[in-house]
């Protein structure tokens, strides 16, 4: 395979070098050449934790280690929710107008600082500025929605149900909720959750992934300077032992997760058995279904670009492509050849379209996926194993990889590779296509290419996926809607941010009352009211 790659010799930007925010500890005498330590964000400062556990963090795009992050223990995390248990007593009373309040203010602080999150997200992650500028965007548009939490939290009201009794209801917060996130979107996934839960009135524990795990502390940051009370929004950082002592804390009423199918269940499981509320969104085998009637220069461009961007390290991937009928071999062409033009680089090179995957595990894994694909019988179209970029060549590049004839059977199709190789399955009928789809265990994203108004409604239709794209192929949605898959890419009631997001951070109450006539005055004031 020869793809084009970016030859900038321009190392990616450090995790410790956000304008004007530190986010690490500088200490550059530490292990294994490594140039700052991530800590814990407790209370409103900074701290190492009781953890004498250190893991690495990678360069991608040099596959060198720059910086280390603490692994916390079970007393960090005890303490961190204790802090945040502590500020909920204060925080839960705090009026939604100020609250709304300081949500506008972390709005506009994030969107300053959206190049600075942007530049720490591609330095740990690997994926291009362009990419990552994307994700902080997305994120932001949570944050938008829970700006508007009076609204939100509006509840209902019946006049005269009986004589002299009215009855209404009204929604309050949980308490202490987690958050445990995954690599792939350091800074977008975490505000699927945090935001919310926040103008919700609860407080928030954070353990993102130890991967990547600088963006959170900027994060941290920005909600100090938008006024937020300390205590409120914390972050422990750490690998299962954190993870359990989030699943297993007897004052954590809620844990939101993203990550994979396997680790969904386990925290579904885990944490619904101590009595807590949980949402935990699994992994995916997104489909596109391309019927002969759609644009298939359009299909194939939007196709790449789903499929390869971010080197495939996204929830809502397009990692297997479903021809119908005589679409099969023309659009397998375009396929090829746009997978061939990809340019792979590192993320702070302007021109890379595609950089690095996370760790050299990552590749490893994803390069046997490809071989194990060509040995069950696929057709290797474009084989991105190998690929080297100049000036980077410990970087953890794999390029573009493309196989075809791939069958439901193979391992290929079934696993979810999470990185940059789309597999192409045929089909003779649309119905056939929404069979294979259906039968997939997965049902996070799909999309269907296709000129005809009424296959897109059957498609939309038929299919157990809960997340559609109509010639839009990664359909997620905007914040003021919920986002979360059907079957195993999702344990627990209900979906992330939108209307779903404030129910689950909430629970409701219904009131009936009557007020028998009594005689008495009140006070009067002659100045305007006001809330606060």
């Amino acid at each position: 395979m020869s793809t084009n790659q970016s030859t900038s010799t321009g190392s990616a930007t450090d995790a410790t070098s956000a304008a004007g925010v530190a986010t690490a500890n500088t200490s550059p005498g530490t292990a294994d050449g490594a140039r700052g330590l991530v800590e814990h964000w407790i209370a409103g400062s900074p701290t190492p934790g009781s953890s004498t556990r250190r893991g690495p963090v990678w360069n991608p795009a040099t596959g060198e280690r720059q910086a280390e992050v603490v692994l916390g223990t079970r007393a960090d995390v005890d303490l961190a929710v204790q802090t945040a248990a502590k500020a909920f007593e204060s925080w839960r009373e705090v009026s939604v107008t100020r609250r709304a309040k300081i949500l506008f203010a972390f709005r506009e602080l994030v969107d300053r600082h959206v190049d600075d999150l942007a530049r720490i997200v591609t330095a740990e992650h690997g994926k291009v500025l362009s990419d990552a500028r994307g994700e902080v965007l997305r994120g932001l548009e949570v944050v938008e929605f829970a700006c508007g939490i009076p609204q939100l939290l509006k509840g209902e009201f019946s006049d005269q149900v009986s004589t002299g009794v009215d009855a209404y209801s009204f929604r309050q917060p949980l308490g202490v909720v987690a958050g445990i996130t995954p690599f792939n979107f350091p800074v977008m996934v975490p505000m699927w959750m945090h935001p919310i839960a926040i103008a919700c009135g609860n407080t928030f524990v954070l353990k993102p992934s130890e991967r990547d795990p600088s963006a959170s502390r900027l994060v941290a940051e920005l909600w100090q300077q938008a006024g937020l009370p300390d205590g409120v929004f914390n972050v422990v950082h750490g690998d299962k032992e954190a993870v359990d002592g989030l699943l297993e804390h007897p004052d954590v009423a809620a844990v939101s997760f993203v990550g994979s199918t396997p680790i969904a269940k386990y925290v579904h499981e885990t944490a619904t058995r101590t009595g807590k509320r949980v949402q935990a969104l699994g992994g995916a085998k997104n489909h596109a279904v391309v019927l002969p009637d759609a644009d298939l220069d359009f299909a194939a461009d939007h196709i790449t670009a789903a499929g390869y961007g971010s080197a495939g390290q996204r929830c809502m991937a397009i990692s297997a492509v479903v021809t119908v009928g005589s679409a099969g071999d023309t659009l397998v062409e375009k396929l090829r050849q746009r997978a061939i033009d990809v340019r792979v680089g590192v993320g702070t090179d302007d021109n890379a379209e595609m950089g690095p995957v996370v760790t050299d595990q990552a590749r490893e894994r994803i390069v046997a996926a490809i071989q194990n694909g060509q040995s069950e019988g696929a057709a290797l179209v474009v084989d991105g194993r190998g690929l080297r970029v100049e000036g980077h060549e410990g970087g953890f590049f794999v390029g573009p990889s493309l196989l075809d004839k791939v069958t439901p059977a193979m391992r290929v199709y079934q696993d979810e590779i999470f990185g940059p190789v789309l597999v192409v399955v045929r089909a003779d009928t649309l119905a056939e296509a929404i069979e294979i789809v259906n039968a997939n265990p997965f049902g996070n994203g799909t999309a269907i290419f296709t000129g005809s108004g009424e296959a897109a409604r059957t498609f939309q239709r038929k299919v157990t996926v809960g997340m559609i794209g109509i010639n839009v192929p990664i359909p997620v949605p905007m914040a003021f809607y919920s986002f979360g898959g059907w079957k195993d890419s999702l344990f627990g009631d209900r979906h992330v941010h939108g209307p779903e997001g404030v129910g689950f951070y909430t629970r409701a109450k219904a009131v009936t009352s009557r007020w028998p006539h009594v005689e008495g005055l009140s006070d009067a004031a002659f100045h305007f009211p006001s809330s606060g």
